[in-house]
């Protein structure tokens, strides 16, 4: 993935969407709801917090809508980071910060002490749920009044067991299809970027940070309305669903 004036970070962008999208085809629709509910609740022109970012997914649908916008992006992953900067260079409505969500000053070094909307989708999982709910309580503060946070995410209902296995195991019927069409898993598309001259070195380090996977919680929607709003939101809800997912927003 790279031409003769550097790395593509465009194709870097596309194949991982398209990993994403072997788990989520469903992706773009929480996406889609989530500018749908920042232009409603705080307009066209917002300044966000792209939460653990990783290459900037949610970063570059956003400045595609709303060419206005502005973007802070947070992660920790090298790798990811690297893309993502690549991807946005020159671009001065978008400014990077590597930083450690579970360290409770890894806001001290954002550029700004307050946005109008914290966004965040298919990352926070990767917490237990006591350090989330920190998390949110740190999320509330650099929220300001009338501002939103988003998180898109698997969010797992345990009251329904029989539904969750039908689910799943339809969900898994299509991703063995699409693997055999030729669709790169999660570990696949690593053992890529580990061969990349540019990116072998930052995934490296990211797996030095991470291991194979981090093992945190996947608590369901109601527990994550009931945190944020315990942590200093007025209002929490979802407003998307799939059988598996969802994205809960809370307004301060």
């Amino acid at each position: 993935m790279t031409t003769s004036t550097g790395t593509d970070w465009a194709a870097w962008q596309n194949s991982w969407d398209r990993q994403q999208e072997w788990y989520m085809p469903d992706r773009e629709d929480r996406f889609r709801i989530m500018l749908d509910m920042v232009e409603a609740l705080v307009g066209t022109a917002p300044r966000v917090l792209d939460l653990a970012c990783g290459t900037g997914s949610i970063t570059a649908r956003l400045l595609a809508r709303f060419p206005e916008a502005t973007s802070t992006g947070v992660d920790l992953d090298p790798a990811l980071l690297a893309i993502a900067r690549g991807t946005f260079e020159g671009d001065d409505r978008v400014s990077f910060v590597t930083a450690d969500l579970k360290d409770p000053d890894w806001a001290t070094g954002l550029p700004y002490e307050s946005y109008d909307a914290v966004l965040t989708a298919t990352a926070l999982h990767w917490l237990h749920s006591e350090p989330l709910a920190d998390l949110y309580g740190r999320i509330a503060e650099l929220v300001r009044a009338g501002g939103v946070f988003m998180n898109a995410d698997h969010m797992i209902d345990d009251s329904t067991p029989r539904i969750n296995a039908a689910e799943r195991a339809q969900r898994h019927a299509r991703m063995d299809q699409a693997k055999r069409d030729g669709a790169l898993d999660w570990a696949e598309w690593w053992q890529v970027a580990a061969k990349d001259p540019v990116l072998a070195e930052p995934t490296a380090r990211r797996f030095e940070i991470y291991g194979e996977h981090a093992d945190g919680d996947v608590p369901p929607a109601a527990w994550h309305v009931r945190t944020l709003t315990e942590k200093g939101f007025a209002e929490a809800r979802p407003v998307w669903c799939s059988p598996s997912d969802s994205l809960v927003l809370a307004l301060k």
